[in-house]
């Protein structure tokens, strides 16, 4: 066992280890934006929900949210700051996301706790460290390909409605999951990366410069983001690599990386086929 399960992205080695307040009617008007578009999304799209509810997976998931008040607060910073309808979509994004790493650590057999969302930061999942490298790189995988997942299911609504609306959620999704998939630690495509060829963080690392600099990413998100993954990094190089590393055969690397390049292109598919499908104003064409 460990002293302490690692964060979601975090490159470890198997041996590191009241009272009822009085009611605010600003808050009150908070929560009633939320109700409202909640009861919007319902009376719109009751056809999708009826068939997402046979999914066994989502009585697990409404299970899981239970446990997790900060999805809900996420939820609701996230309709204040962008309205209820993108606020919804994209902390429904982020849990189908998690869940992706949830479930795969379940599948495992590993410990894991409930996914954490940190309001404008997104979300991470602790558990247990896999004792095998191809597992690990896997579980991070778990979440990209649950966004594609739901960005390909969001994908073919749009095909069969017309609707701009699913359209945008697909692109959101797989804006969210590619960006995710950039080979550079903290990101998921770093830990896949890692179990692959640590050595192409170098090249993780000016796609992301790169990308913060098209997307302005403010300031204290790359602190945030350098301060989690370059001391792990920097130890790879100094010639601490991760014990697992040895027991990772050739056929093991490649299985590794046939699964990143296909999601990774996948993911590149769905947002470009989305993106040309939205009004040029919500393009920035």
């Amino acid at each position: 066992m460990h002293d302490r399960d690692p964060l979601e992205g975090e490159y470890q080695t198997p041996d590191s280890q009241a009272p009822q307040p009085q009611r605010d009617t600003r808050r009150t008007g908070g929560w009633g934006t939320l109700a409202a578009g909640v009861a919007v999304i319902v009376a719109k799209f009751k056809t999708l929900l009826l068939v997402l509810l046979q999914a066994k997976w989502l009585f697990f998931g409404a299970k899981l949210l239970g446990t997790s008040w900060t999805f809900l607060l996420s939820l609701w910073f996230y309709a204040l700051a962008f309205g209820w309808q993108l606020g919804i979509v994209l902390a429904l994004a982020l849990l189908a996301h998690e869940l992706g790493h949830y479930y795969a650590y379940k599948g495992y057999g590993l410990a894991v706790r409930a996914p954490v969302f940190v309001p404008f930061m997104g979300a991470f999942t602790a558990g247990a460290i896999a004792p095998d490298l191809e597992q690990d790189a896997y579980i991070a995988l778990a979440g990209p390909v649950t966004g594609l997942a739901l960005a390909f299911v969001c994908y073919a609504f749009g095909v069969a409605t017309h609707e701009a609306f699913w359209y945008a959620c697909a692109d959101l999704s797989a804006f969210l999951n590619l960006f995710n998939m950039i080979p550079v630690l903290p990101f998921d495509g770093g830990r896949v990366i890692g179990a692959v060829w640590p050595p192409l963080w170098i090249v993780g690392v000016a796609l992301f410069v790169v990308a913060a600099i098209y997307l302005h990413v403010p300031i204290f998100l790359i602190v945030v983001i350098a301060l989690m993954g370059i001391p792990a990094m920097l130890a790879v190089f100094r010639g601490s690599p991760d014990p697992r590393a040895a027991a990772m055969t050739f056929a093991a690397r490649a299985r590794v990386s046939v699964w990143y390049l296909a999601t990774t292109l996948a993911l590149i598919a769905i947002l470009g086929g989305a993106h040309a499908h939205l009004p040029a104003t919500s393009t920035g064409a």
